[in-house]
């Protein structure tokens, strides 16, 4: 019997995954606020619930892809009430680490199984299928939704125990952000010093200071960037840590944001 995936939201990285699991042969049922996104999700091979209860009752698996803390703690209490014995709901949302072990800790009793898996690549890589893909929680059920994963990631990395994705997710949020400031400041001064900025781009994805912000230059819409910091924020001050770059680099970042790419705006 074909396996059923619960899909919570049809955005940008939603919709692509929905596609993907779709064609590898998963039963996807979709539910979103949105219901004019409902063609879309039809379009690409799966189904449409009409509410989160008629979605919990039949996945086996449940992937929410919702943007907000608020939206997860409003539905992850909702899909628990409808869901399966021994369903896994998956939190592919960046969120802080610990609203993912609150939520795994009160419906453990009820037979469900909370893990968090994080996406990194961006959404070319959702459109691809080649995301990577941090997973949190036990052994297990890891391996049980690893063949969930694979339909649209082609690199799957068990971190530890729930909570831990979101922390790995962080960590590599802090770098992308950190690089794309600098990729920015490196070639601001290169243009003012009547560089080709381009040719220097391509040199400079050749040397040590090559990143994959460099290599996705102009394509970065930053529309995370500040909540993903804000998560950085909270998590340092958790334990105590002082993060100096990363304060400054979330600074940056909001200011950066409306001019990203404009290199002759920058510093300016």
């Amino acid at each position: 019997m074909r396996q059923t995936v619960g899909v919570v939201g049809a955005g940008r990285m939603g919709l692509p995954i929905i596609g993907h699991l779709a064609r590898k042969g998963f039963a996807t049922l979709v539910y979103d606020v949105d219901a004019a996104k409902r063609a879309a999700v039809e379009q690409r091979g799966a189904k449409w619930a009409e509410d989160i209860a008629g979605l919990a009752s039949a996945s086996d698996a449940v992937l929410v892809c919702v943007g907000y803390d608020a939206e997860l703690r409003a539905l992850v209490p909702e899909l628990a009430r409808a869901a399966r014995p021994g369903a896994i709901v998956a939190v592919l949302s960046t969120v802080h680490p610990k609203m993912v072990q609150e939520l795994a800790a009160a419906h453990a009793g009820r037979g469900l199984t909370v893990l968090d898996a994080t996406m990194c690549r961006g959404g070319r890589a959702a459109d691809e299928g080649t995301l990577l893909c941090f997973v949190g929680g036990e052994a297990a059920p890891v391996e049980r939704l690893r063949p969930v994963l694979a339909a649209f990631a082609s690199d799957i990395v068990h971190t530890g125990a729930v909570g831990s994705a979101q922390v790995a997710k962080a960590a590599n949020n802090l770098v992308l952000w950190a690089c794309l400031v600098a990729d920015h400041e490196a070639l601001a001064l290169a243009q003012c010093h009547g560089l080709d900025v381009e040719k220097l781009r391509q040199a400079l994805l050749m040397s040590s200071a090559t990143n994959d912000a460099l290599a996705k230059w102009g394509t970065q819409t930053m529309a995370w960037a500040d909540d993903d910091m804000a998560i950085v924020a909270d998590m340092a001050r958790d334990c105590g840590l002082t993060l100096a770059q990363a304060d400054v680099t979330r600074d940056i970042c909001r200011s950066l944001k409306p001019r990203r790419y404009q290199l002759d705006k920058y510093g300016r």
